[in-house]
């Protein structure tokens, strides 16, 4: 194990009913709010009402900005940050999914700082970026997750889209650590069947990238690895046939918080390479970051780590899934038969032709997915150095 360092700053409030601090809590970060989240769905559910409610119950001024979209895009978060400059809030509420909270961070960052938010990420060429991040200014940030996804509800991690481009790639730094995150698992009942196995799925990767290709000597990271992983296998199913079930979506949005934490992922001296080579896909396709995960999670097990860590897959089969085969290949074989069924009881289905990518266009995204993902060092770090011609060898086998 290598050593490491923990910071975690956020201060959380979870359980059934929490939402209604909001009020309160919000008071206690500022008098003027910019309340970010999406479209449609806290409007349809009538979650963003209950939320205004509660800011005016407790006299919080606020502005709604309410046009992130999935996978958000630099030119809406400059948006964003313009509007915050323009009537002087002094706080981030963010009240959605991982995309609202991704883009809420950088919104805090760009409105402190008042340049594009492009120049904090590593596809621009200037270069910008690597004296911005990691980000040092932002404006305080306040989170409310609906969806158990992402964890970003409580990390310092704002993955961002540059359409003009289409290059994908994610900023950092101690300033987008929100201060305070409100986890209601009430709030995750209205989410549709087919975003909670997105979810999920993303999730477990969150898990399984580092833990696959961790470091010796990770016993207690290992042991809450793959207590997490079987908890959310072992809950999606329910919090898909049954939306309102509260066991099953507390334990999903606990897991999703701690499952991108440093008590997961210290010490084990990895990344997250998967993550690296779907970016190029939900960024250019704008497909969601969680299916596609799902869609390049088996190529890359079978063509990465049955090849170099068949003994960590196996582990995982053994702990997480049942898998009771003591011969280490054919366990780890086993294994990735145990992921298809998963993915499948939750109706990750698609091949990557289904959402329009083609043989000519895997090239290009490899290209990226190294040049981004892999931070200048001309290869995505896994088990082993994955260059370009590896990461095209996953997409192929995904069409």
């Amino acid at each position: 194990m290598f050593p490491f360092e923990v910071s975690f700053p956020t201060k959380i409030y979870f359980g059934m009913g929490e939402l209604e601090r909001l009020g309160q809590e919000a008071k206690s970060m500022g008098q003027k709010a910019l309340l970010v989240t999406g479209g449609n769905a806290a409007k349809r559910t009538g979650l963003l009402d209950r939320a205004m409610a509660l800011l005016q119950e407790a006299q919080v001024a606020y502005i709604v900005f309410d046009k992130i979209e999935p996978n958000p895009r630099t030119a809406t978060v400059d948006a964003g940050a313009a509007l915050a400059r323009e009537h002087q809030c002094d706080f981030i509420l963010a009240i959605g999914g991982g995309s609202v909270m991704d883009a809420s961070k950088a919104i805090a960052a760009a409105a402190v700082s008042g340049r594009p938010i492009y120049d904090y990420m590593r596809g621009n060429p200037s270069g910008s970026g690597q004296l911005l991040v990691p980000v040092q200014e932002a404006l305080p940030i306040m989170t409310v997750p609906t969806v158990a996804a992402t964890g970003s509800e409580a990390n310092h991690i704002s993955v961002l889209t540059h359409w003009d481009t289409h290059e994908k790639s994610s900023i950092n730094g101690p300033a987008l650590y929100p201060k305070i995150a409100i986890l209601d698992p009430s709030i995750t009942f209205t989410v549709p069947a087919r975003v909670t196995a997105e979810s999920c799925a993303d999730i477990f990767s969150h898990l399984f990238e580092n833990y696959l290709i961790s470091a010796e000597g990770t016993h207690v990271q290992d042991g809450i690895s793959e207590t997490l992983i079987r908890l959310v296998v072992e809950h999606s199913i329910t919090a898909i046939q049954q939306p309102d079930h509260a066991e099953a979506r507390s334990t999903l949005l606990w897991a999703s918080t701690l499952g991108i934490s440093p008590f997961a992922a210290g010490g084990r001296g990895a990344g997250m390479p998967l993550h690296g080579v779907e970016h190029p896909l939900s960024g250019i396709y704008d497909m969601a970051h969680g299916r596609g995960l799902a869609i390049l999670s088996l190529p890359y097990f079978e063509q990465v780590i049955l090849q170099d860590r068949p003994e960590r897959l196996a582990r995982m089969g053994r702990h997480c899934f049942g898998v009771t085969v003591e011969d280490d290949g054919e366990a780890a074989r086993a294994t990735m038969e145990a992921v298809r069924h998963w993915y499948e009881r939750m109706g990750i289905t698609e091949r990557l032709s289904d959402f329009g990518v083609t043989q000519q266009s895997l090239p290009q995204m490899a290209e990226e997915a190294v040049r981004i993902g892999g931070r200048g060092i001309g290869y995505l770090p896994s088990s082993r150095k994955l260059n370009e011609s590896d990461v095209i060898a996953i997409y192929e086998a995904c069409l």
